[in-house]
C-alpha cells in the first residue's frame, strides 16, 4: 500500500549543545533532493570553515528510503548516526541536518561523542515546526465540453488542484490530487464514462 502522507519540517531551524569545550552547532533544513542538500551543505561548509568537523544526516522520500549520514573525520557511527537517530525518532523526511563541532581541547570520547551530536540534532529539531504532508500524484482527464461541469465537480469534491488545462478540439486538464484519493476519483471518472460521457484518464 502507499505512504499516504509523510512528517517533514515547515522550514530551518538551529540548535546548539556545549560539552567540555567543544561547542556543536545544528542545522536542519527541509529538502527534497540531494542537489538541495548539497547547495546547504556547502553553504554550511562555507560559513563555518573554520570547524573542526561538518557531520550530517538526510532522509528523502515519503517511503524514507533515500539517506546518507557522514561523520566527516570523527570516529565511524559517532556522529551521523546519532543524527540520523533524532530524525528517524521523530519519524521525519525530506530533511536534511547538519552538526558542525568547534574542538574545545578535551576528547569526549566515541561514547561522549554520541551523546553530544544526539543531543544537538535533538535541539535543533526541537526548534523545528514539523507538519505533516499528503503525498501527491498527477492526473490527466480528457473529457468532451459537454462533461465540464461534471469534471469540474468532481475535481472540486476530491479537493484537487488544477495544473494546467487545454481548452483544444478535446480539452484536456492536468490535476494534483492526494495519492489517497486516486483509486475513488478514477473510480467516478469510470462512473461518468458509463453515463454517457466522453471522459477518461489519459
Amino acid at each position: 500500500m502507499p505512504v499516504e502522507s509523510y512528517k517533514t519540517i515547515e522550514g530551518p531551524s538551529t540548535g546548539l549543545y556545549r560539552e567540555k569545550g567543544s561547542k556543536f552547532l545544528g542545522f536542519a533544513f527541509p529538502v527534497r533532493t540531494e542537489a538541495e542538500i548539497s547547495l546547504h551543505l556547502q553553504s554550511i561548509r562555507k560559513e563555518y570553515f573554520d570547524a573542526t568537523h561538518h557531520c550530517y544526516a538526510w532522509v528523502l522520500g515519503p517511503d524514507q528510503k533515500q539517506k546518507r549520514m557522514a561523520d566527516d573525520g570523527e570516529p565511524s557511527h559517532s556522529a551521523g548516526d546519532p543524527i540520523m537517530s533524532a530524525i528517524r525518532s521523530r519519524g521525519l523526511t525530506n530533511i536534511l541536518v547538519i552538526v558542525v563541532r568547534y574542538f574545545g581541547g578535551t576528547k569526549l570520547g566515541v561514547g561522549g561523542l554520541i551523546t553530544a551530536y544526539r543531543a544537538a540534532a535533538d535541539d535543533t529539531l526541537h526548534h523545528s515546526v514539523i507538519i505533516e504532508k499528503d503525498v501527491t500524484t498527477t492526473i490527466r482527464i480528457r473529457y468532451d465540453y459537454k462533461a465540464t461541469p461534471e469534471v469540474m465537480r468532481l475535481v472540486k469534491r476530491f479537493d484537487a488542484r488544477m495544473v494546467s488545462q487545454d481548452f483544444g478540439e478535446v480539452p484536456q486538464m492536468e490535476i494534483l490530487l492526494k495519492i489517497a484519493n486516486e483509486i475513488p476519483f478514477v473510480s467516478e471518472v469510470k462512473v461518468l464514462s458509463a453515463k454517457g460521457h466522453d471522459v477518461s484518464i489519459q
